[in-house]
């Protein structure tokens, strides 16, 4: 019986052993990290706050450059600014595949443009990108749709008579219209049963999919599919989408006019008509629904986000609020809409916008990366297919570029003469080939509803300013702010 034992320890040991000699020969010439363990990577180095506060940690001994083993998969971490701007920037082709997400796999399986690889990838976002300039600067520009939605945002304020608010729906809305009128060609009523539902959908699989548990998915995907988990939650929301989608793609192509395009979807399907000899083309079913999806949800969430962060901030801060405030004012007026126009005149209220952007950190670990050829890198050998985590956050709080980057400051993008300051380590939609295709939009969003929604209201918290919590409710994939309440009371004059 003893014997045994040791003859079933001694066979269990030398598995190990060859398993760990097989984790050093893959790390083979990437950068060092801390020494993995079979089958559990660096599970033990893992901070119990998240793979963030994990990756921080491990800079601080490794430097900028340094590979972690996820589960059984290397990865390589690039913190600060000119280690992700060296590679996403300097060697783009090289750093330009996508790597996979593991609570979304399952649903996009590398279709849609967010997700895709190859040629696939480069077709789909050319498509994307002419697409969207199009229906963005055709029969009315962005602009204007942004301006027309913040006028019915401003209706749906007023009619809270200063009651307080969670903002989220509103924010949610808002945004989302904007996308589903160049995707869909159409907005949604506030009160739409269906609309609400799926922004519903859209902010719940958010928060799953940035939460802990999802982050201790990706370790091991492969194993914890087959267990319960927010993973499910998110194959069904996402699914439900889908159909919501398959379904609207179903009525334009019933309704579809060649010769009076109305959205994205109406020039995806002629595209796919056009090429459906092609046995080769990407225009089929699967891309055009992931494509959407991608499209519609982080058209959405990443935009309302930033603005539900962005007016907790301007709870905490009121002395920057009244400045903001000041601003709009004296080039604004009471009179008109903000428009673009206004942006370059409002340095301030621009800084504002872009501090909250720094601070909220939407994208703390970046999108993942893959290789896509054995790549020379700071001295390393990185092989072909391995994945890389530009670390966003790491960026974005970067020292050497924001003198206190932990702290919420507009000066951080202002210099001595009040004008705005560019900094490369403003990297909020990431940057290089697969640098967000939405920024143009995104960036319209913030300044066009912030200032809007300021022109018009004060803003108000049951908390004292000193007490506010400015602690995320969730940070992994995404980062999110925590429940507050708030109060819109008209300006005089306004």
């Amino acid at each position: 019986m003893e014997l045994s034992v040791l003859l079933l320890l001694a066979l269990l040991t030398g598995i190990l052993l060859l398993l760990a000699k097989g984790c050093t020969k893959a790390q083979g010439h990437l950068p060092p990290g801390p020494r993995p363990l079979p089958f559990l990577g660096n599970l033990l180095q893992m901070d119990r706050r998240g793979l963030l506060k994990s990756i921080l940690r491990l800079q601080e001994k490794y430097g900028d450059v340094f590979t972690l083993y996820l589960g059984p998969r290397p990865v390589v971490m690039l913190c600060g600014t000119e280690a992700i701007r060296e590679a996403l920037v300097d060697q783009a082709e090289a750093f330009s595949g996508r790597g996979k997400i593991a609570v979304v796999d399952p649903v996009v399986q590398g279709y849609g443009v967010v997700f895709a690889n190859g040629d696939r990838w480069r077709t789909l976002r050319r498509f994307s990108l002419a697409t969207m300039r199009d229906f963005g600067m055709g029969k009315r520009s962005v602009e204007e749709r942004i301006q027309e939605e913040a006028q019915c945002l401003l209706e749906e304020l007023r009619n809270t008579k200063g009651a307080l608010r969670d903002p989220t729906f509103f924010f949610h809305a808002i945004t989302a219209n904007i996308i589903c009128s160049i995707v869909f060609g159409k907005r949604f009523s506030y009160r739409d049963p269906e609309f609400m539902w799926l922004l519903e959908l859209i902010y719940q699989s958010f928060v799953l999919i940035s939460s802990f548990s999802s982050q201790v998915f990706e370790l091991f995907p492969d194993f914890l599919k087959h267990f319960p988990g927010a993973h499910r939650q998110v194959y069904k929301n996402l699914q439900e989408i889908n159909v919501f989608i398959a379904r609207s793609v179903e009525e334009h192509r019933k309704t579809l006019d060649p010769s009076n395009l109305r959205d994205f979807i109406d020039t995806y399907l002629l595209r796919m008509d056009k090429e459906k000899s092609d046995p080769n083309s990407e225009f089929h079913q699967q891309n055009l629904i992931n494509t959407v999806l991608a499209l519609f949800f982080a058209g959405t969430e990443t935009t309302s986000t930033t603005l539900s962060y962005g007016f907790l901030l301007m709870l905490k801060y009121p002395h920057i609020t009244e400045r903001v405030h000041k601003e709009i004012n004296q080039v604004v007026g009471s009179q008109r809409p903000p428009a673009l126009d206004d942006r370059a005149k409002m340095p301030y209220t621009d800084a504002v916008i872009h501090e909250i952007q720094r601070f909220s950190d939407l994208s703390p670990l970046g999108a993942p990366h893959v290789v896509t050829k054995d790549t020379y890198f700071r001295g390393y050998i990185i092989p072909k297919g391995t994945e890389v985590f530009p670390i966003l956050s790491s960026a974005l709080h970067d020292a050497h570029y924001f003198e206190k980057p932990d702290a919420f400051n507009p000066d951080h993008f202002l210099d001595a003469s009040g004008a705005v300051r560019k900094t490369e380590a403003f990297i909020p939609f990431s940057t290089g080939k697969r640098i967000c295709l939405g920024e143009g939009i995104a960036r319209m969003e913030l300044f066009l509803f912030f200032t809007t929604i300021l022109q018009n209201f004060s803003v108000a918290s049951p908390v004292a300013p000193e007490d506010i919590d400015l602690t995320p409710q969730e940070s992994g994939v995404g980062k999110l702010p925590p429940v507050y309440q708030i109060s819109f009371l008209p300006r005089q004059g306004c």
